[in-house]
C-alpha cells in the first residue's frame, strides 16, 4: 500500500551538495589530547559537575548530573584526567563562554564497566526506562538538543504515531544519511524501544527521495517489522517536525502547541540509534556522527566524533583547510551559524562542520530597504508574515511580534534565502525572541523578589502579633503573682495580729483530762524554752554589735594622729 502524501505551504529548493561527504564510509575520529565538555549541550538547564580537578575518569562515566526537569547528564567521552572545570568558549552565535569540564586524555579510551539491566526493556516499568534514557544523557540529535526522555513521556495522551525523522533536508549535511546506510539495525532497535515507551500504534520512518541508498537499506532492515518506510519529495524545510507531520498525516500542530497534543511524537533517526546503544548495550551518549564538508576542507567525510573534540582537530584529520575558506559554520548554510574560532568543541547538537568558501554560502552583502515583494511570506513554511515580524523586531515592539506568532517561527531561513534586499530576517527574529526571554526572566526575578518581600513583611507582622500576645500573657501572669503575694502577706499579717492579741486566750481548756493537760504543759514549756533561746541569741547579737561599734569609735582618733604624724 502506497501512503498518500500531502504538502505544506512554502519551502525552497537550495542546492543540496550532499554528495561531497558521502563518498567514504563513516570513520572514527582520532582521539584529541584534550576534550572540552560544556555542561550545557542541550535545551534547558545546565548539568551540575560531580567530579573535581585531578579525578581520573573512564569513557562513559557520568561527570555531570542532570538537575531540573529539562536537563540531561554529561559523560566523559574518553578516559583521562580532569584538569580544569572552568569557562571556555562554546558553540554559540554570540561566541559565549560557559562552564566546561576539561579532560586530558590518556590515549587508552577505556570504557567504564557496563552495568546491564536485569530485565529487558519490554519488562521494565516505562518510568524506569525513561529515567535510563535521561541518565544516559540522550538528547535530540537532529540539531535542537531537546532531552529525549521528555518526548517519550506522553503524560496520559494516547500516541497514535511515532515518526522517525530521516529527512535531513539541510544542504551539505549527510550524517543521518550515512547512519541509515551503514547502521540501520541500530535505528530499528531504538525505534522499538521508543514505540514501547510511547505505546504508539504505528511507526513511520521518513526519508527524502535524494537519499535512495538510505531508503533501500531501511526498507530491507524493516522487512520483518511493521514499520513503514516512506520516501517524501525533497523540499526544504521538510525536516521540521510540524512540516513533516503535515506531509505524512495531513494533521497540523496548533500554534504554540506540540505534536503530542495531536497524538504524534517525532524523533530523529540518530536519537533512535543512541537509545538502542544506551538501553540494549549499556553505553551512554559520548559521541555522534558529524559531517565535515564544504569546498574549504581537503577531504570531506563523516566522522564518529567524541564530544569535546576541538573542531580544529577534525579539520586537520580531514586534510586541513584550503586557502580560500571563507568561514567555518556549525550546521548547514540555512540554519547554521559561523564559529568565532575553530578550537570550539563538538557538542551533542553539532551535526555538521561546514568549511565554506564564498561559493558555498552567500557572502554578506549590503542590506537594502524592503521592497514589499512578499517573497518571504510566499516561502514561509509556517504561514507567517516575515516582513511584519521584522518591522516589530526592529522597533522593539515585542508584544506585537508575539501577536503575529513570532514563536511559531522555526528559524529555517527560507525568508532570508529569497529576500532580494538581503535583509537578515532570521537574525531579527532571534533577537526578538532573545529579548522576550530576557524580559520574562527579569519579570520572573522581580516577581520572586516581590513574593520574598511580601513574605518577609507578613512574617514581621506575625512575629509582632505573637510578641504582643506573649507580653500580654506575661503581664497577666505577673499581675496574678502580685495578687497572690498580697493575699499571702495579708494572711501572715492576720496571723501575727491574732498571735499577739491579748484577747486571743486559749479556749476550751477548762475540762482537759490529765494526759491532755500534760501535753499542753509540755508544749508551753517547749514554746517558752524556744522563746528564751531566741531572746538569748538576740541579746548576744546586740552585745556583739555594741562591742564592735565601741571598738570602731575608739580606733578613729589614733588613726587621725597617725595621719598627722
Amino acid at each position: 500500500m502506497i501512503r498518500k502524501l500531502f504538502s505544506f505551504k512554502g519551502g525552497v529548493h537550495p542546492p543540496q551538495n550532499k554528495h561531497i561527504s558521502t563518498q567514504q564510509p563513516i570513520q572514527a575520529a582520532t582521539l584529541a589530547k584534550e576534550l572540552v565538555l560544556p555542561l550545557h549541550q542541550h535545551i534547558g538547564e545546565s548539568a551540575v559537575p560531580i567530579v573535581a580537578v585531578g579525578d581520573q575518569v573512564l569513557k562513559g562515566q557520568k561527570i555531570a548530573r542532570a538537575e531540573g526537569y529539562v536537563c540531561a547528564s554529561v559523560h566523559a567521552s574518553s578516559s583521562g584526567t580532569v584538569v580544569a572545570i572552568e569557562e571556555r568558549p562554546i558553540p554559540h552565535p554570540s561566541g559565549f563562554s560557559a562552564i566546561c569540564i576539561v579532560i586530558k586524555t590518556d590515549g587508552e579510551d577505556r570504557w567504564i564497566e557496563p552495568t546491564p539491566e536485569a530485565l529487558p526493556y519490554t519488562e521494565m516499568p516505562v518510568s524506569h526506562l525513561r529515567n535510563l534514557i535521561r541518565t544516559s544523557g540522550i538528547v535530540g540529535l537532529g540539531g535542537a538538543g531537546f532531552p529525549s526522555y521528555i518526548k517519550l513521556n506522553p503524560a496520559g495522551v494516547n500516541i497514535d504515531t511515532l515518526i522517525l525523522n530521516g529527512v535531513e533536508c539541510e544542504p551539505y549535511i549527510s550524517c543521518d544519511d550515512m547512519l541509515m546506510r551503514e547502521r540501520p539495525e541500530q535505528i530499528i532497535a531504538g525505534a522499538k524501544i521508543m514505540r514501547h515507551a510511547l505505546q504508539a500504534k504505528q511507526v513511520l520512518i521518513a526519508i527524502e527521495d535524494n537519499k535512495p541508498e538510505a531508503y533501500a537499506t531501511l526498507v530491507k532492515a524493516c522487512a520483518n517489522e511493521d514499520f513503514e518506510v516512506i520516501q517524501v519529495p525533497t523540499l526544504y524545510p521538510q525536516g521540521g517536525e510540524k512540516q513533516l507531520i503535515k506531509v505524512l498525516t495531513n494533521k497540523e500542530v496548533p500554534s504554540n502547541g506540540l505534536p503530542v497534543q495531536i497524538g504524534i511524537v517525532v524523533h530523529n533517526v540518530a536519537t533512535a540509534a543512541a537509545i538502542h546503544n544506551a538501553i540494549n548495550l549499556g553505553k551512554t551518549l559520548v559521541s555522534r556522527i558529524v559531517t565535515i564538508t564544504g569546498d574549504g576542507v581537503a577531504k570531506p567525510c563523516n566522522l564518529d566524533v567524541p564530544f569535546g573534540t576541538p573542531m580544529r582537530h577534525l579539520l586537520d584529520q580531514c586534510g586541513g583547510l584550503r586557502n580560500d575558506v571563507d568561514r567555518i559554520v556549525m550546521g548547514g548554510p540555512m540554519m547554521g551559524f559561523a564559529m568565532h574560532s575553530i578550537d570550539i568543541p563538538v557538542v551533542k547538537t553539532s551535526n555538521c562542520i561546514l568549511a565554506a568558501t564564498k561559493a558555498n554560502v552567500t557572502p554578506p552583502s549590503d542590506i537594502m530597504p524592503c521592497i514589499r515583494c512578499g517573497a518571504c511570506a510566499d516561502v514561509c513554511p509556517v504561514a507567517l508574515l516575515p516582513q511584519q515580524l521584522q518591522w516589530f523586531a526592529r522597533a522593539k515592539e515585542f508584544d506585537r511580534a508575539q501577536e503575529y506568532n513570532l514563536f511559531d517561527c522555526i528559524e529555517c531561513g527560507c525568508c532570508s534565502y529569497v529576500c532580494p534586499s538581503n535583509i537578515p530576517l532570521v537574525h531579527f527574529y532571534r533577537y526578538a525572541k532573545t529579548e522576550i526571554w530576557a524580559q520574562e526572566r527579569e519579570k520572573e526575578k522581580a516577581d520572586q523578589a516581590r513574593q520574598r518581600h511580601e513574605f518577609r513583611q507578613s512574617r514581621i507582622e506575625r512575629e509582632a502579633v505573637e510578641k504582643a500576645a506573649r507580653l500580654a500573657k506575661k503581664k497577666a501572669a505577673a499581675q496574678g503573682d502580685n495578687a497572690k503575694k498580697k493575699a499571702i502577706q495579708a494572711a501572715m499579717a492576720r496571723a501575727k495580729t491574732k498571735k499577739f492579741d491579748p484577747g486571743n486566750a486559749p479556749k476550751n481548756t477548762d475540762n482537759l483530762s490529765e494526759s491532755q493537760q500534760q501535753q499542753v504543759n509540755k508544749a508551753d514549756e517547749m514554746r517558752a524554752k524556744a522563746e528564751q533561746i531566741a531572746a538569748s541569741r538576740r541579746a548576744q547579737a546586740q552585745a556583739a554589735m555594741t562591742e564592735k561599734t565601741v571598738k570602731t569609735n575608739s580606733d578613729r582618733p589614733a588613726a587621725k594622729k597617725d595621719e598627722k604624724k
